[in-house]
Formats: structure tokens, sequence, C-alpha cells
């Protein structure tokens, strides 16, 4: 195994010794970490390890998809809703680099995410042997730790230190690379858990100084701002940061990932920050006096242009890695360390607010906006529908309980603009890499780790188009997924900026597309589409109400456009509303 660092175990093994294959330990070591959904492809070097699997499918279920990348959005969708490790497989070559897509993207968005790769013999490797790709050096720059196993016995801590280093700190994907010899071969197996590795801190101290200087200033401001991230929801912190909020009276804004960590409803969530956010608050960061940012990175489709980013503000820093600090935005206090008892410290230190007058200013801008972008939005005069209406629906049907798993591109910012969200975990989306081609795969392990609840998929006609064949995963696990395919004919994200920004050249943007319904039922789920507005209502319902998978298709207005917009470079300030 490729690794200088020690693995320091203090526990005792739960295992007793046996000799078995290093293929048969594969198994038993994710049986150990308690895994029972593993999402994969076949193949020739992983095909010892598909054979030993075959003997405990009563312990853990194998899902086939029809792709590598679908393995991958799958296990992050797993992971996504559960908070447990997604674990995908896949073989040598073309296989293992399939998954490639999926853990750069669960490596920016911070999913937990266990890859394991077959690879040729140990003594076949650099000699290009057929389907052999150095998918360790492929990798290391988008796993948070990788490995390559070349001998049976590096199998048990392989995968003790794996599973560790994805779900621990700042989460992300690992990838361990096992050559077919060493699935071969026999060893005397016995598994500890990790629990520590030598100069590996997943979660920092919290400086109490630092905690006391955040509630200096937030006691102390007039004008203060939250911008909250997926770290609320992956520290498991949403009761803390529910209480502080509501103890300082503070007006607070989500990213994308952020979003369900409170519910829509709450009288502090004042909306989405970003270049397709709310216009309240991305205008008054640029107003704001202390601006206390929680596990949130500071992404450009956040912040705009920099130089003009806050600038008057205070700027408090909540999070869990320290190369987080001052990347992007310079901090004046910087709290380290997990968010739930970061915050659960901060809580006694702060004062009773509420801020009246400062929450009276998100309130008149929401009224703009209401009336500039979101009543035509929802409650449409013109004969095209919209995608907000088709949300607005979707709300109304599920009650707000639905997981909501959207693809990229306009539906994405329309899903996340007006999905409503009464439980956390509820918005499943590409974020930092934004995949087309994410949420139908992600759907299906959303749903399958969480089957009591409605998962509902949106996507465009072009992102669906990149992973259809997972319908063929659907078809066979027979998941109960619900797919709502907003339809315009077009890229459309890529064409609204060709409309406002390249002189309406739509170059290479415009779909011609097959007839979806037909597709679908093709596998034997039920489909409808909808074209005109009276029908919308009727054919949401009878896909919630539906008890096996459903396909919708709403045919849109093809040049409908997201707004608010901050261009790209503009300052969060200067958002267009038309």
């Amino acid at each position: 195994m490729k690794e200088t660092q020690t693995i320091q175990n203090k526990t005792k093994s739960t295992e007793t010794t046996e000799r078995i294959s290093g293929s048969e330990a594969v198994i038993k070591c994710l049986l150990a970490e308690g895994v029972d959904i593993l999402y994969g492809y076949p193949g020739g070097a992983i095909m010892p390890v598909y054979d030993e699997l075959y003997k405990y499918q009563d312990k853990i279920h194998h899902v086939l998809t029809r792709h590598e990348q679908g393995a991958t959005h799958s296990a992050q969708g797993y992971a996504r809703i559960s908070g447990k490790v997604g674990v995908c497989m896949a073989t040598s070559g073309p296989g293992a680099t399939n998954l490639i897509t999926g853990i750069a993207d669960a490596q920016i968005d911070s999913t937990p995410m266990v890859c394991i790769t077959g690879q040729v013999g140990s003594h076949l490797l650099g000699s290009d042997a057929f389907q052999e790709t150095d998918i360790v050096g492929i990798s290391t720059p988008i796993t948070k730790w990788n490995c390559q196993v070349t001998k049976a016995s590096q199998i048990p801590e392989a995968f003790a230190k794996a599973f560790y280093i994805a779900r621990s700190g700042r989460p992300g994907p690992v990838l361990i690379d096992i050559t077919k010899d060493a699935q071969f071969e026999e060893f005397d197996f016995k598994y500890e858990k990790c629990k520590g590795i030598r100069s590996y801190k997943p979660i920092p101290d919290t400086d109490e100084n630092s905690l006391k200087a955040a509630a200096e200033l937030i006691n102390n401001a007039k004008k203060p701002l939250v911008v909250w991230g997926q770290g609320v929801i992956l520290g498991k912190a949403e009761e803390e940061f529910k209480a502080v909020i509501e103890k300082a009276g503070i007006p607070s804004a989500w990213t994308i990932l952020g979003a369900s960590a409170i519910p829509t409803s709450h009288p502090l969530n004042v909306g989405m920050v970003g270049m397709h956010g709310n216009y309240a608050p991305n205008v008054l960061t640029n107003d704001c006096d202390v601006l206390i940012a929680i596990g949130m990175r500071f992404d450009d489709r956040v912040t705009g242009n920099l130089e003009t980013y806050a600038k008057q503000a205070k700027i408090i820093h909540f999070d869990i890695d320290p190369a987080e600090i001052d990347k992007n935005v310079k901090t004046d206090v910087a709290v380290l360390g997990d968010s739930k008892a970061s915050l659960k410290s901060l809580l006694p230190l702060l004062n009773e607010n509420s801020h009246n007058d400062w929450h009276q200013k998100f309130k008149d801008l929401y009224k703009i906006e209401y009336e500039k972008v979101i009543k035509d939005d929802l409650h449409p005069t013109k004969e095209g529908l919209t995608m907000a209406e088709v949300l607005k629906e979707i709300n109304i049907q599920t009650k707000g309980d639905a997981a909501i798993v959207s693809d990229v591109g306009q539906h994405q910012m329309t899903a996340c603009r007006y999905a409503e969200f009464n439980k956390t975990k509820s918005n499943i989306t590409s974020g930092g890499l934004g995949t087309m081609g994410f949420a139908l795969p992600a759907a299906i392990g959303a749903k399958m780790a969480a089957p009591d609840r409605e998962v509902v998929m949106i996507a465009g006609d072009g992102g669906y188009q990149m992973t259809i064949q997972e319908l063929g995963t659907i078809f066979q696990q027979k998941v109960p997924v619900k797919i709502v395919v907003l339809n315009n004919e077009f890229l459309g994200m890529v064409r609204q900026w060709q409309q406002l920004f390249f002189d309406k050249r739509y170059a290479s943007t415009e779909m011609v597309n097959p007839d979806f319904v037909a597709i679908a039922k093709g596998y034997s789920i039920e489909a409808q589409k909808v074209t005109e507005r009276k029908d919308l209502k009727a054919a949401v319902k009878e896909m919630i109400d539906c008890e096996g998978p459903y396909f919708l298709e709403v045919r849109v207005e093809k040049e409908g456009n997201v707004f608010p917009m901050i261009p790209t470079g503009a300052s969060v300030s200067d958002i267009r509303l038309e």
C-alpha cells in the first residue's frame, strides 16, 4: 500500500483471525463498516470481489447501475440524505476513469464516499496492460485520500483508514485500488476500525478567545447577516444553528448546499445568496456591518466580485477546514472547529436581540423582487408554463416534506429558489462542480437511503439525457423515484447567457429531443406529458400519489430566464432583476 502515515488503533479487533482471500476480505471490511448498499459495475479486474459478493447477497445489496458515473452519483445521493458513507465499485481502466466525474463532484461538495476499483495484476503495473490506468495518479487531485493495494494483507488497514477519512472532519471521497492478485491472495484476516491517524486532525480545536471575539462583534452589530452553508448540515448542527440565530435575531441566508438546514418558512430565513439568489440578501451583503459565515467557503458564485464583496463589514468565519480561512475572503475572526460544538459554545455568549429595523430592509427588498420576478414566476399570465409554477405545485402536493434532487441549469436555480423545505437534508444537488447528469442517479441513491421519504428529481432536457440510461437501474431495482423533466428544448442556462451576453447567438444550445414519455414507458415506468397549465395540477398529484416510479415531462416556455442574476464579475449589489 503506497502510504507512509501510520494508523493508531487503540481498540481491540472485533473479528477473530481467519484465513480468507483478499476479495472476501473486501466484503468483510464493508460489513464491518455497516455497508448494506453498494453501487457498481463489474469487470475483469474486480471480478474476484464480485464473485465473493455473490455469497453475501443477503447482507449487502448490490445495485447494478448502467454506467460507472451513475454508481458514483447514486452513492452521493445515498450519502447526502443519510449522512452515511456512500460506496461504489468499478473495474480497472475505463471502469475506473468513468468514476472520475462523480469523485470530483463529491470532493468539492464534501460528500463522504468510498470508491473501490480493481486493477491489473501487480506484476503488470506500468506495462500498459489491457485496461490498465494509473487511477491513483489520476484521482489524487480529487480525492481526500487514495491508495493502491498490492497485497491482500493490506486490505483491512486500507479500508479502515478509508472509511475513517471519508466520514471524519470535512467529509470527502477516498479511493482504494486493488490489484487482481491481491484479490486472489489468501491471508489471516482480522479487522480493526480506525480511530485516528498520525498527522491527520479532522476537527481542529476551537479557540475560546475567537469565540468571545465573535460574540462581541455579533452583540455590538447593528446590521448583522448570517450566510450559512452545508457545514451546518454536515455537522448535524441544525438545532444549534437555529438557537443562535433566534437568540441574536439575525437575518440568515443560505448557499444552495446549505438549503433546508432550517425550514424555508422560518422568519429569519431571508433566502438564497449567489448568482441567482434572492435580491435582499445579495444587496444587503454590501450593507451589513458584520457578516457571519457558517460552514461555507465563499465560493465565487456566492461572492461575485471579491474586490467589492462586503468590504464594509467585519467578517466572522466558522469552519471545520483551516484551508478555507482567508482563502477567498479575509476574515476578522476565524472560529475553527465542528459547527455543532462551536455554535453550542457561542450560544451562551450572545445577547438577546431582534434588529427589527434591519429586518425591515429585507422585507422591503423582497417586495421589489416579488413584484419584478416572483409574481410572474409563480403566477404567470402568459401562455407558456414556467419552471417555478411546476415547483409550486410540487410544494403543494408534497407539503414541503419531499427531498428535491435537482440537476444543473435553470431548473436547478428555480428549484433552489422555489422549493419549500420543512426537513433537513432535503436539497440534493451538484453545487461546486455543477455536474449535468447528477440528478437521476443521485435520486436513486437518495430514495434507497430514505425509502420513507418522497424523493422528487428535477432535471432539464439536457442534463437528463446525460444519464438517462439509469432508468434501467430504476426499472431493475423498482426504485419509486418521481422524475420531473422541465423541457424547454434548449440547454437553458447556456442559452440564457447567449441571450444576455452574446447577442442571442444560440450556438449549439437548441435541442431536438426524443419522445421522453415513450422511453420511460419502455422501462415500465408510468409516464405522462403536460403542455398546458390546466393539466399541471392533476398530473403532479397523479405523480405523487403513484406508489412506484413515475416520469412527468412538462413543456415549459422555450426562452424563459432565471432572475435575479449577478453577471460574472459583477458585485453582489449589482444584481439584475430583469
